[in-house]
Parts: structure tokens; sequence; C-alpha cells
């Protein structure tokens, strides 16, 4: 995650950001918050603050277009308003929030990692505008991932993306595989796998990340905690099953880790012909595209494990301060980006697909390509808003690399203890 659809749009550092350099982002810890009190509430709880008052904004841009795009909006939504808006794009989002937000200086509005939500809440920087906008026009499971207690804390930026198999269809003719043998379920794709698997490439290959794994492990009906975050569930049958399934892939040469096939995530790998099948999310079209474009492939949804299709959904969302001087106006601003004009112009022009359920059939018409990336949200899980759970996840990620001769219970059980120390951390 974001991170995320569309051939047009997301990009190579869109496919980093999703893929291996998550890794980075998510480790990196953003410093508590020490800043002014929020703007002030009326009686009817609606904030209130200098509806005049000059907002700033801070991306995570993934290059021109989408700094151009998001620069070309603030510009109309200042036509509209009066409200002056400056675009900051940030060299390093998380670093340089984390630096606002213990500066007593925030940027009004943000683009916000689903991993992050929780903490930026717990320290107080958020404002949850939930209650402000109709949240009817988004995914109830992307929702999901921006509510804490109960409190829906911002709405996506985008829709959210989900992961699926990609497969390389000459290597796939070239092995006398047909539309027939698709895998649907998880032995068929660990049979065609072996079957796709040579000397010049393995059958399957994608990084050694949560953010791939995962997507197993909800397939099998497991994942880190419960339904409402109250519970890490990380040591379950169901988890210890799809690691193993992994580890016996890894065993038999079938499956690689990107890094062990000399690629730095699974898109690389698959991209340079070094694996016949990558799990990837809608970043991935844009990219092969742009650098692989003779590369022939197709795209299906991921293959059913034990409890049936399995994925991971990646989007970001749009956080506004909770010490912003003019929130009614940071909010606007928002609805402004999520407008039906400025939703299509980032669709067309960095691949940004609209999040609003209203535009799900222009999406549907205008890039047909997108849709195995949004379908089965109801199959998926979005990234742990637990604070603190990152770290945790993170030194999950560093033993995923030695899942091949390693112990996956044991693995699960420091998920598990790690987890439970986060969580009671968090919740205290």
């Amino acid at each position: 995650m974001s991170r995320s659809h569309r051939p047009i749009g997301r990009r190579r550092r869109a496919a980093v950001t999703a893929g291996v350099a998550a890794l980075s982002l998510i480790a990196l810890t953003a410093c508590s918050s020490d800043f002014d009190e929020p703007a002030d509430s009326d009686a009817t709880g609606a904030p209130t603050g200098d509806s005049s008052a000059p907002l700033t904004i801070m991306i995570g841009s993934s290059g021109p277009a989408e700094t151009t795009t998001v620069q070309n909006t603030a510009k109309a939504f200042t036509e509209k308003t009066g409200i002056e808006v400056t675009v900051v794009p940030a060299q390093d989002l998380t670093q340089q929030l984390g630096q606002a937000f213990s500066g007593g200086n925030p940027p009004d509005l943000f683009y916000v990692d689903p991993a992050r939500v929780g903490l930026y809440a717990q320290d107080g920087n958020l404002y949850p505008y939930g209650k402000d906008v109709d949240l009817t026009e988004y995914d109830a499971t992307t929702l999901e991932s921006y509510t804490i207690d109960g409190e829906v804390q911002c709405v996506p930026k985008e829709s959210a993306g989900v992961l699926a198999l990609s497969i390389n269809t000459d290597i796939w003719e070239a092995a006398g595989l047909t539309d027939a043998d698709v895998p649907t379920t998880w032995d068929q794709l660990h049979e065609v796998a072996q079957k796709l698997t040579d000397d010049d490439h393995v059958g399957l290959s994608f990084g050694a990340t949560r953010d791939r794994v995962g997507a197993f492990m909800v397939g099998a009906g497991g994942w880190f905690l419960n339904d409402d975050n109250s519970e890490v569930r990380a040591d379950s049958p169901e988890n210890l099953e799809a690691l193993t399934y992994l580890q016996d892939m890894l065993k038999d040469g079938s499956f690689a880790w990107a890094a062990d096939v000399g690629a730095g995530w699974g898109g690389e790998a698959f991209g340079m012909q070094k694996a016949a099948m990558t799990v990837e999310g809608g970043w991935l079209p844009s990219v092969m595209s742009s650098d692989y474009p003779d590369v022939k492939y197709t795209t299906v949804a991921m293959p059913a494990g034990p409890d049936g299709i399995g994925t991971l959904n990646f989007s970001n969302c749009w956080g506004v301060a909770a010490a912003s001087k003019n929130i009614p106006g940071a909010v606007e601003l928002v609805q402004f980006f999520e407008s039906d004009e400025q939703a299509k112009a980032a669709a067309e022009s960095f691949g940004a697909t609209p999040a609003r359920l209203s535009l799900a059939d222009w999406t549907t018409e205008n890039f047909p390509e997108q849709v195995v990336y949004l379908d089965n949200l109801d199959r998926s899980k979005g990234p742990v808003p637990v604070p603190g759970f990152d770290s945790v996840l993170a030194d999950f990620d560093s033993k995923l690399e030695g899942l091949k001769t390693g112990d996956p219970a044991q693995m699960l059980k420091d998920v598990q203890s790690n987890g439970e120390a986060a969580l009671e951390a968090a919740q205290g």
C-alpha cells in the first residue's frame, strides 16, 4: 500500500511504496505530538475557526503528474472559495509529518497511510471529520482502516485496491498451459507454479513482507488481529497453514522471494521475467507499461485458500490536522478533491481511482483493466492501524526472509507476544 490502481497511474514509486519501500516507511516512528490545542467546537460539535484562513497540503507525491494535479486542484479551490492553498510535496512524508506535529505547526491537510492512522489519532493529531461528510459514498471495508474507537478519522483519497495474481502469458503458453489452467485454488496455484519453474524463471515471486504474505493468511481464515483490532490472533492454526504453504513452495523451488531472484520487489521480478507469476496491486500495470512494455500478461483474482479468496487492500486517506486554524476549510477542501470533476482528473492524470462509490460505474467504463483490483474488497484486510504494531510487523518481515529454513510456528509466536505488548500499550 498505496496506495493504488490503474495502468495510467500507479507508477514506479507507488509500486515501491506499496511493496518494498513500504517497509522503510512503516518502520519509521513519527514523533509524538505536543502542539497547540485543536480548534474549538460550537454547541453542536461543529468545528469553529477562521474559515478564510489559508491552508497547507502536504503530500507524498508519486511524481510530477500527481504533484501538478494536486496543485491544479488547489488553485481551482482557491478560485472557488478565495482560500489560499499551498501544496508541499514531501520528500519523506512520515518523517516530515512527525516533525510538523511535534513542532506544533502541522499542515492542514495531508496524506495518511492507514498503518499510521491509529498513532496519529492516539496522539491527538487528527480531526475526525467522518461525521461531517457522507460516509455512504465510501466502501465500508476501506473505512474500517480509518476507524479508531468507533470514529471515522478520514476518508480515502482514492479507491482501495486489492492484491491480485498476474501471469506472464508467453511463459504460460510455453509451459503448455491454457485458460483452463488458471488457478482458482491454492493447490492449483502450487501446481502451475511448479510447471512454470525452470532455469530461467521461478513460477511465483513477490516480496518477503506481510503486505503480500498477509493475503495468504486471510485466505486461510487468519490475520494478525480480530475484526475490531481488540485481540491479537497471530499465533493461530490458520496463519500457520498459510506460512507452511508458502514454505513448502520455497522448499521445492516453485516460489522464491523477489530478492532471491535479484529483484527489489515482485513487479520487478515479473517485469524482468525472472518470475512467471507475481502477487501485486493496481500499481503494477503502469510500471509494466512504462518499464516492461514488451511483457505480455494477464491478471486474475487471488486463488482461494482454505477459507476462500483472501487478499489485502491498500489506500491512503485525507488527514485533517486537529491543530488546523481552518478545519471547516480543510474539510471543504477534502470534499472538493473528492468531487466528480477533480476525482476524474486525478484518475486520468496519475491513476488515483475515485474512491466515491457513485463513480464506480465511470471507473469500470473508462478503466476496465482496473476492475480486477477493485473486486473482493469484502475478502480483504487493510494495514493494521494499532499504534506501535508497525514495529512488530517489521520484525515479522525480517524473519520472513528466512522462512524457507525457518520455524513458521515460532515466527507467529513472536508476533503474538510482541503484538500483545504493543496492543496493551496502545490500549493503556
